[in-house]
């Protein structure tokens, strides 16, 4: 199939990028993850519009795993067969990341951390995507079965044999972080990244992996940024019959949003208001206000909703005001 896409020439022009840690990579300071929205069960001409759009708009790193879907697998599929069918002229331009460590096939080997899952992960992946190697390539989750050695290992293997350019981590606490990063340190490779969870109402890793991060020269990009949703105007009335919360099988449940939650949520939206942003905007913001945060990485399920959370770019900047006033709500 021809390269029906052709991207627009003034694609780098608003985008905001930052420096990796203590690399030579840059990120958008906005990337777009396939968790959701980009699997079997969706509409493939709506997810290739978003696909366009974020490129259009200078987002250049797109964030899959192996396990993304559904079913799993399916992202990696349907994002490998647009890059392929109308945006493979651009693929230098991108940078490519996805994971292992979550459960995808059955028996021992099909989850977690052993270098035969990671590695047989990584080639599934290379295969479902069409591509000759990722830019990153991320231990999904620890696994205290395996000995970090093994993890590591294999994880530099993957650099080694050219199918991963750089290696980063996610869901590993401050201290298995500093210990990884030391491992693959003495087998002469270089960590790039660290993808844990963070937003207004998880905040864990300002106690130590903040720090550690920065001293060992790594970049972070957080992972639910709009904390599943709740860090939007979806439930400034309650909660909507079709929104996430609503459905019985999600990653944000119903019982997370208590009247304190939901108060909370109408109090940071008058804070936005102020600041004339949507919350979902002002959430963003927050979460890059540290500029050893590299890059927030948010999901859509529209164009309409990408668009609305890359005006946040307008306005990044807090007063010492604002900051205590967001600290008084969430504490």
């Amino acid at each position: 199939m021809t390269n029906t896409y052709t991207a627009q020439e003034k694609r780098y022009e608003t985008m905001k990028y930052r420096r990796c840690g203590k690399s030579g990579i840059k990120l958008p300071m906005i990337a777009l993850g396939l968790w959701h929205n980009f699997g079997s069960v969706d509409e493939e001409s709506n997810y290739k519009k978003i696909l366009f759009k974020a490129f259009d708009e200078g987002i250049t790193h797109f964030d899959l795993a192996n396990n993304y879907g559904p079913v799993p697998g399916s992202a990696e599929e349907n994002f490998g067969r647009i890059l392929n069918n109308h945006m493979k002229s651009y693929r230098d331009e991108m940078i490519i990341s996805t994971k292992a460590g979550y459960y995808m096939w059955p028996g021992p080997y099909g989850e977690w951390g052993s270098k035969k899952h990671i590695t047989a992960s990584l080639d599934q992946s290379l295969k479902r995507m069409g591509v000759d190697y990722v830019d990153i390539y991320y231990s999904h989750r620890p696994d205290s079965d395996t000995p970090l050695e093994e993890t590591m290992d294999a994880l530099a293997q993957t650099v080694r044999q050219g199918k991963a350019l750089y290696i980063g981590l996610s869901n590993y606490s401050a201290e298995m972080t500093k210990a990884a990063v030391t491992i693959l340190r003495d087998m002469g490779v270089r960590t790039l990244i660290h993808q844990p969870k963070y937003n207004m109402f998880t905040r864990g890793i300002e106690d130590e992996l903040l720090d550690v991060c920065e001293t060992e020269g790594l970049g972070i990009i957080p992972f639910s940024p709009l904390a599943q949703g709740m860090l939007t105007d979806r439930y400034l009335k309650g909660i909507p019959g079709d929104s996430r919360a609503a459905k019985e099988h999600g990653f944000l449940q119903k019982s997370a949003l208590t009247p304190e939650k939901l108060q909370q949520i109408s109090k940071l939206n008058e804070i936005a208001v102020s600041r004339d942003q949507s919350l979902a905007q002002m959430a963003l913001a927050w979460t890059l206000r540290d500029e050893r945060v590299t890059s927030a990485l948010i999901g859509a399920s529209s164009v309409a909703q990408l668009e609305n959370n890359l005006a946040t770019l307008r306005n990044l900047s807090f007063t010492q005001e604002e900051l205590a006033a967001i600290d008084g709500i969430l504490n």
